[in-house]
């Protein structure tokens, strides 16, 4: 899983000027790139910032690069998993019922390579529809939920929750403004959102 360092550097983040030749033309060779490259290639190409991790140290790192960059340090966040909140505490990020978040923290259930999307459900986002949350994201996941399509994610999903199956289940692609002539987003929520990928393979 080293082709990551080879690509971004450790701990980097992913300029697109700095590897978008690298990838020019790639969609239609698309096929030819592991399944990671074309997440990856997929995501950043709807507009979304990665950050690879090595481990989660680098996560903290990194999150806390993210708050200073945004000046988001003692704002509110809107997060739903305990799992999470101790990142929170540690900034001095306010949870509890947030009136005004500055953006949700977040996991997923999976990431889907064919379109560059994140797979979500109610675990994570409760009921609120993508244009409800905040128009800034920041997810921490695993190179483990990286599949091929959505239909994979349906199924792991499946698999996942043999009980106490989560509703709400949607996937946000785009994130950045479409372009005025881009009818391919329309009716879509553009979000601005950090992907914290950490290596567990």
């Amino acid at each position: 899983m080293n082709f990551f360092k080879k690509i971004f550097g450790s701990s980097e983040a992913a300029s697109d000027e700095e590897h978008e030749s690298e990838y020019a033309g790639t969609s239609a060779q698309n096929s030819h790139l592991s399944l990671d490259e074309q997440f990856i290639f997929n995501f950043k190409k709807n507009g979304g910032k990665f950050l690879y991790c090595e481990n989660t140290e680098e996560v903290t790192e990194q999150f806390e690069n993210i708050l200073e960059e945004n000046d988001w340090f003692e704002k509110e966040v809107l997060c739903y998993e305990p799992a999470l909140f101790s990142l929170l505490e540690e900034n001095k990020l306010f949870y509890i019922a947030p009136s005004n978040p500055k953006f949700l923290l977040a996991s997923c259930e999976n990431l889907i390579a064919d379109e560059g999307s994140i797979l979500f459900s109610s675990k994570q986002i409760r009921q609120n529809k993508p244009n409800e949350l905040p128009a800034n994201i920041v997810i921490i996941a695993t190179t483990s939920q990286i599949l091929p399509m959505k239909s994979d994610g349906l199924s792991a999903i499946k698999r996942k929750y043999e009980r106490d199956y989560p509703t709400n289940i949607t996937t946000i692609k785009y994130f950045e403004k479409a372009k005025e002539e881009d009818f391919t987003q329309y009716g879509s929520v553009a979000k601005n959102l950090y992907l914290l990928l950490l290596e567990d393979l």
